[in-house]
């Protein structure tokens, strides 16, 4: 059984951080392209980057380009991202997602119960 859990959200400060994790199980997590994704209230799906199976390429979409970064650890079969100098519309649930290869990160095969992340003063 496909299990993608996300942990690591919560309440942050404009320019301040968080990590998130993503403890993966049921499923050959080092041969999964993964991605995360997130959905701010009343709107719709975001992809927001995605990674490699190996973690050699990454990408990012431009609203967090340079802000964000996303990384694996195959042997730990967990994904993270790295959330840095964030703003009040990165205000969203994050999901990580198992993607449907290494060059369709954006189509997503399963997905986790997310992870609220809240940007405010």
């Amino acid at each position: 059984q496909v299990q993608l859990v996300e942990s690591g959200g919560g309440l942050a400060q404009p320019g301040g951080s968080l990590r998130l994790s993503c403890a993966a199980s049921g499923f050959t997590f080092s041969s999964a392209a993964m991605s995360w994704a997130r959905q701010a209230p009343g709107k719709g799906l975001e992809w927001v980057s995605g990674i490699y199976s190996d973690g050699r390429d990454t990408y990012y979409a431009d609203s967090v380009k340079g802000r964000f970064t996303i990384s694996r650890d195959n042997a730990k079969n967990t994904l993270y991202l790295q959330m840095n100098s964030l703003k009040p519309e990165d205000t969203a649930l994050y999901y990580c997602a198992k993607a449907r290869s290494n060059y369709n990160l954006k189509e997503y095969i399963y997905w986790g119960q997310g992870t609220q992340v809240t940007v405010s003063s």
